[in-house]
């Protein structure tokens, strides 16, 4: 059985993700923070860990692109979750006794409406999703109820008051898998996701920019974090896609000459649209 990390307890979309990315026979390691996701992966205590990148909703785990920048760690794989939000509670309640509703903070975020229609609810933050539900099942919390995933109502025994209360059906998570080790790929069906900065002068990020579309490579994704300890310092991230490994790579070493660092912080298969 493959030892993956999660931020967060069992039942939560992470999970779901590892099982989507490396098959149902994984064992997880339950971690509080990102931190000691990361650590358990670095340390060796888990072979893989999953961890949530950007949300179609919420936007970007903007702690969870810092620590993808740690040398040690390399991207593997990647997953897309539908997001489905339930309201969990304890067998037999209703949702008139409901008052107070717990759940990870980019949760509470993709729930606007469902507080809005109901505004005798109070938000309150967890950990994560499926804790919350877990606490709520155990006695050990103070609301009422938690917004999490069917899984984890499942797995603790929980009834499922509603359902779908993201704002938007079109509520996927994108999640990506780390190892200490990169892995083989085949020349075609991979995304290269960079991290790299550039000078602060006119025309720098122009020209990074006609680096990577020289080599007919698509940019997918950029954007932008603060180097900690560099006020004013910028690093970016990006996604590359191009019909072959080969453009990837040739458009790294450009980038390299005309940006003031570049690190490449993995390369994996895809996953193809509406998956």
């Amino acid at each position: 059985m493959t030892r993956v990390a999660i931020q967060g307890a069992s039942g939560a979309f992470s999970h779901a993700a590892a099982i989507k990315a490396l098959g149902s026979d994984v064992e997880i390691v339950e971690c509080r923070t990102s931190e000691a996701l990361f650590n358990a992966v670095l340390d060796g205590v888990a072979l893989y860990g999953v961890v949530p990148i950007e949300n179609t909703l919420a936007g970007s785990v903007q702690r969870n692109m810092d620590l993808l920048f740690l040398p040690e760690i390399h991207i593997i794989a990647e997953a897309r979750i539908r997001i489905r939000l339930c309201l969990a509670v304890q067998p037999g309640r209703s949702i008139k006794e409901v008052r107070r509703v717990a759940s990870h903070p980019v949760a509470l975020q993709q729930c606007h409406g469902f507080f809005s229609r109901n505004p005798q609810i109070e938000a309150i933050t967890a950990f994560d999703t499926a804790g919350s539900v877990r606490d709520l099942m155990a006695g050990d919390a103070d609301y009422d109820a938690a917004i999490g995933s069917e899984l984890a109502a499942s797995l603790y025994g929980a009834d499922v008051l509603e359902q779908n209360l993201e704002d938007h059906e079109q509520n996927f998570t994108r999640f990506l898998t780390i190892a200490r080790d990169p892995i083989d790929l085949p020349e075609e069906g991979v995304k290269t996701s960079i991290a790299f900065t550039i000078q602060h002068r006119p025309g720098a990020l122009h020209e990074a920019l006609l680096a990577i579309a020289g080599h007919n490579v698509d940019l997918t994704r950029i954007e932008s974090r603060p180097i900690a300890g560099r006020p004013w310092e910028y690093r970016l991230y990006a996604d590359l896609r191009a019909h072959s490994t080969i453009n990837q790579s040739a458009a790294v070493d450009a980038l390299e000459a005309v940006t003031t660092e570049v690190r490449v912080l993995g390369q994996y298969l895809e996953e193809p649209e509406g998956t």
